[in-house]
């Protein structure tokens, strides 16, 4: 598509419409209705009743219904024999995918579930990659391939040596712990930066508050139950505003974007050139004081 004002629904409409019309000119009538849209050629998308097959082999035409251009600048990165295929359905929320373009696989996180995987390229298929993995939630690799991943439920920064050890990058700034580290993105110059908003401090993404803290005032929620780990890191409430940060090879760690400027970030990423970081601000966070952001968008040279 390369009308703005253009609805999917009334491309597909459309397009049935023209079918049905053309059927009919040839001899169908009241008592002989043309036969349906699918025996007509109008592919099954998402939003078509039945909806698509996500099976291997499908869809069976293209270009695919649900590979919508909405700006024509981005036609050419949409080749028309480039479908949207489903690789793997289990997890319970996943989240942060990165490619890791040493060893040819894609590392994500189901987030609730305390798992990460890995899609294996050459073979087509998810494994477990790290179980528990502390509530992972986004992940990146950086300029020498190193895995980078925010762990909510540990609330910090990690990132994964060529031997297999662990180093933290972050875990508090000026003596104060950190929220729970959200999206991750690495620079050229070998800094890394990421967000850092409340969302890891409830029990269905990380750790909650120990009981008074801002994400559990009346201590309904106990932090020591239910986790494999539960209790590690025992004491834990929020105290820090939602910060983006820059953090320095040399280990300083420095706020690159307040909240006052930009509350609630959560992901974030370059621009190609690396002289434009791009932040997403999102809705108010457990335990905010303030509105939090209303889905917006902001970017900081």
């Amino acid at each position: 598509m390369t009308d703005r004002n253009v609805s999917r629904r009334g491309v597909i409409a459309g397009t049935a419409s023209l079918v049905g019309a053309a059927v009919v000119g040839r001899g169908a009538s009241a008592q002989n209705p043309p036969p349906s849209s699918a025996q007509t050629g109008t592919p099954a998308s998402t939003i078509t009743n039945p909806p698509r097959d996500w099976s291997p082999g499908h869809p069976s035409i293209y270009p695919d219904p649900d590979v919508l251009v909405i700006d024509p600048s981005f036609r050419a990165l949409a080749p028309g024999n480039a479908a949207v295929r489903r690789l793997w359905t289990a997890a319970q929320w996943a989240e942060g995918p990165a490619w890791s373009s040493q060893g040819q696989y894609l590392v994500f996180s189901d987030v609730s579930g305390n798992v990460q995987y890995r899609y294996l390229w050459d073979a087509e298929r998810v494994v477990p990659f790290r179980k528990p993995s502390a509530n992972t939630n986004g992940n990146s690799f950086d300029f020498e391939g190193r895995q980078l991943s925010c762990e909510d439920f540990n609330r910090r920064v990690v990132r994964w040596e060529h031997d297999g050890s662990l180093k933290v990058i972050a875990d508090n700034f000026e003596g104060k712990g950190l929220n729970s580290p959200n999206d991750i993105v690495p620079h050229p110059d070998g800094s890394i930066w990421f967000t850092d908003p409340p969302y890891g401090d409830r029990m269905i993404e990380g750790h909650p508050d120990e009981a008074g803290g801002p994400t559990n005032p009346q201590g309904l929620i106990k932090p020591g139950v239910g986790a494999p780990n539960a209790g590690a890191i025992g004491g834990k409430k929020r105290e820090l505003p939602t910060n983006v940060y820059r953090w320095d090879p040399s280990g300083k760690l420095e706020v690159a974007i307040p909240e006052s400027q930009l509350p609630d970030p959560n992901g974030l990423c370059f621009a190609p050139d690396y002289k434009k970081l791009y932040v997403i601000s999102t809705g108010q966070g457990p335990g905010d004081t303030g509105p939090g952001a209303s889905a917006r968008s902001m970017s900081s040279t």
